[in-house]
């Protein structure tokens, strides 16, 4: 048996990735948070996870303004990744990650930034964000905020805070 189709988001998906990251994360929020960013945000990466059913998965990238960074490099911000309850520990939130972040570089985005879980994001090539300079909010976040160069070099003469969407001051 094979995974998941992975492919970008279209509009008729709108209503089951509403439904999957709300039962992902057990809550509105989260899937409210899709919404407004799928309609303030630019640029907006969304990508799919597709079965037999329906869509499975979703993960969603949208710009973040780091502090420090230089001239002409793009960093966007992952959040959230989302997989049906049922099938999360199935490899289909890291197979998302990996099509996106290749979307994403093909877009010449530069850094990608992810507050997430410290056993989990580096499976991704993530790397904790204060090796580099950058930060979240507060120290209470180091342990958990990251960052992928998906261009070598792309941090450097960066750092400092890094702002996400004003979406995010909503949830």
């Amino acid at each position: 048996m094979s995974g998941p189709l992975l492919r970008p988001f279209r509009p008729s998906d709108d209503a089951a990735v509403d439904a999957v990251v709300a039962r992902a994360f057990g809550r509105r929020a989260e899937a409210d948070l899709v919404r407004a960013l799928r309609h303030e945000a630019r640029p907006f990466v969304e990508w799919v996870a597709e079965g037999p059913s329906g869509v499975v998965g979703h993960i969603a990238l949208s710009p973040v303004t780091p502090e420090r960074v230089a001239p002409g490099v793009r960093a966007l911000g992952l959040a959230p990744l989302s997989v049906e309850p049922g099938l999360q520990r199935s490899g289909i939130g890291q197979a998302l990650g990996r099509a996106a972040l290749a979307d994403c570089a093909v877009r010449g985005v530069g850094l990608v930034f992810v507050l997430g879980h410290a056993a989990y994001y580096p499976l991704l090539g993530f790397r904790p964000a204060l090796e580099l300079g950058f930060r979240y909010q507060s120290a209470a976040f180091d342990g958990s905020f990251f960052v992928l160069e998906l261009e070598p070099g792309a941090a450097r003469g960066g750092g400092g805070l890094v702002h996400f969407h004003a979406a995010f001051d909503r949830v």
